[in-house]
C-alpha cells in the first residue's frame, strides 16, 4: 500500500504538524529563537544561535501560509531580530553566530557559512509568505552571500570567516554547501534569477557527481582550499555536531531530495538537467540504506560511518530519518519505484515507535544504539526545522520549493 498522497495519511501529517508547531512556539526569546530543551523550556546557557533563529523563520513562514494563528507574528519576530537585532553586525556585515537570549551580549562573533545559508533560506521563505520586513532581510542576505560566501573562482561556497570578514578559513565544507543548495533553490523561486540554479548545479556536480559517486556514494564533507577531501578530518572528535568524522548518511539522503528538486526546477524552467542527477540521487539513498539503516543489530539509522561503511557514531539522530522520509518521497515521485514508498512507510513506522514524544513534546533529538534517549551528540530538541520537512515535503510537488509552493496553493496537489 502506498501512503504517499493518501488523504488519511495526510491528515496524520497535518495533525502532527500542529503538535510540532505548538512545541516550537516555546523557542521565542527576545533576540530570536533559543535552544529548546527536551521538556520545552529554553536552555539559557546555550544562547541564541543564528542558525536556529533563521530556521524558525522558515518554519513559521510556512505555518503562516497554512493559516496557523500566531505563526505570522512568530515569523515576523524572527525577521525583525535578524534585520534590526543584536544578531546582525551592522559594522562589518553579516550576522554573528551566537548572542545571548536577551540583552546585547555577543558570545560568538565568527561568521558561519552554514548559518548564513539559513538566513538566506529564512529570508526567501518569509518573502514568499509576505512576512513584514522580509524583502529587506532578503536583500541583505543576498548581498552577504554574493560578497563573502560565494566564490566565482571556485564555483563553490567558502566556509567560516572572522568577525570583520578579513580572514576566511582554509577549510571548505560540504555541509554548508549542501544547505546553500537548499537556500539557492528557494532564492530562485522567489527572485526568478537563474544564477541560483547555476550555483546549485555547480555545487552538486563537484560534491556528488565528481567526489561522492567515485566513493560508493559516501559523501565527503571536509575539504582543503583546493577541494581535495580530508578523509581523517575530526577523527579524534567523531561526534562533532556539524563536522562529524567520516560519512554522515543523513546528508546523503538529504542530498538525494535536493538533487531531485533541482532537476524538477530546471525542467520547469525549460532547462535540460544532467542525465546523472536521478542516478546519483538513487545512489545516495541506496548507499545510506546500505551502510546505515538497521545495520548494527537494532532499527534506525546510525549517525556516521567510516569510509568502509562501518558505524562510527551509532546514535540515532532524528534529523537523519526525517530527511530519509523526504528523500524516499522525492525518489518515489521521480522514479515510480515502489521500493521508495515501502521505505517511506518503514521509516514512518520507526519514527512512531521510537522518536515521537507525546509526553514532553516534539520528537526526541537523539537515541542511542538501543533506541533509548541519549545525548552523546545533541542535548535538547533545538528547533523544528527538519520535522517541518517530513510533515510537509510529502504533501507538495517537487518544485517550487516548500514555502513558495504553499504560497501557490499547491498543498496536497501532488500526483502519484
Amino acid at each position: 500500500m502506498n501512503w504517499i498522497g493518501l488523504p488519511a495519511h495526510n491528515r496524520f501529517l497535518e495533525t502532527e504538524l500542529d503538535r510540532i508547531l505548538e512545541f516550537g512556539r516555546h523557542g521565542k526569546v527576545p533576540n530570536g529563537f533559543g535552544w529548546i530543551s527536551n521538556t520545552g523550556g529554553i536552555r539559557a546557557e546555550m544562547g541564541t544561535h543564528l542558525w536556529i533563529t533563521a530556521r524558525m523563520v522558515h518554519v513559521y513562514a510556512a505555518a503562516a501560509l497554512m493559516g496557523r494563528p500566531g505563526a505570522r507574528s512568530l515569523a515576523a519576530h524572527g525577521v525583525e531580530c535578524l534585520t534590526n537585532g543584536i544578531l546582525r553586525d551592522r559594522k562589518n556585515g553579516g550576522w554573528y553566530a551566537v548572542v545571548a537570549n536577551e540583552g546585547d551580549q555577543v558570545t560568538d562573533r565568527k561568521k558561519e557559512a552554514y548559518a548564513h545559508m539559513f538566513v538566506a533560506l529564512g529570508a526567501a521563505s518569509a518573502t514568499a509568505a509576505d512576512i513584514p520586513g522580509a524583502r529587506e532581510l532578503l536583500n541583505l542576505a543576498i548581498e552577504v552571500v554574493d560578497k563573502h560566501f560565494w566564490s566565482d573562482a571556485e564555483n563553490m561556497c567558502l566556509d567560516n570567516w572572522d568577525e570583520a570578514f578579513t580572514h576566511c578559513d582554509d577549510y571548505r565544507g560540504g555541509n554548508a554547501n549542501m544547505h546553500a543548495v537548499e537556500a539557492f533553490l528557494i532564492l530562485h523561486d522567489v527572485t526568478h534569477d537563474d544564477v541560483w540554479l547555476d550555483r546549485s548545479l555547480s555545487i552538486a556536480s563537484l560534491l556528488i557527481h565528481d567526489v561522492a559517486r567515485s566513493n560508493h556514494y559516501r559523501v565527503n564533507e571536509h575539504f582543503d582550499q583546493q577541494w581535495n577531501p580530508i578523509l581523517d578530518y575530526n577523527k579524534d572528535a567523531p561526534g562533532d555536531r556539524f563536522r562529524a568524522f567520516g560519512g554522515t548518511p543523513g546528508h546523503w539522503v538529504e542530498w538525494g531530495r535536493l538533487l531531485v528538486q533541482l532537476r524538477a526546477t530546471m525542467l520547469a524552467e525549460g532547462k535540460t538537467p544532467p542525465a546523472w542527477i536521478v542516478e546519483d540521487a538513487e545512489g545516495l539513498f541506496n548507499g545510506a540504506v546500505r551502510d546505515a539503516w538497521s545495520t548494527d543489530g537494532a532499527p534506525g539509522f546510525v549517525y556516521s560511518v567510516d569510509w568502509d561503511g562501518n558505524p562510527v557514531i551509532r546514535s540515532r539522530i532524528r534529523w537523519v530519518i526525517v530527511e530519509a522520509i523526504g528523500s524516499a518521497y522525492a525518489l518515489h515521485q521521480v522514479t515510480g519505484d515502489a521500493k521508495y514508498s515501502a521505505y517511506y512507510q518503514e521509516f514512518w513506522d520507526y519514527c512512531r515507535d521510537h522518536l515521537m514524544d507525546y509526553e514532553t513534546g516534539s520528537w526526541w533529538q537523539e537515541l542511542n544504539e538501543n533506541n533509548e534517549v541519549s545525548s552523546l551528540v545533541w542535548n535538547g530538541k533545538q528547533d523544528i526545522y527538519h520535522l517541518l520537512h517530513c510533515l510537509l515535503v510529502p504533501r507538495l510537488p517537487l518544485t517550487p520549493g516548500l514555502v513558495p509552493a504553499l504560497a501557490e496553493g499547491l498543498l496536497d496537489r501532488i500526483e502519484n
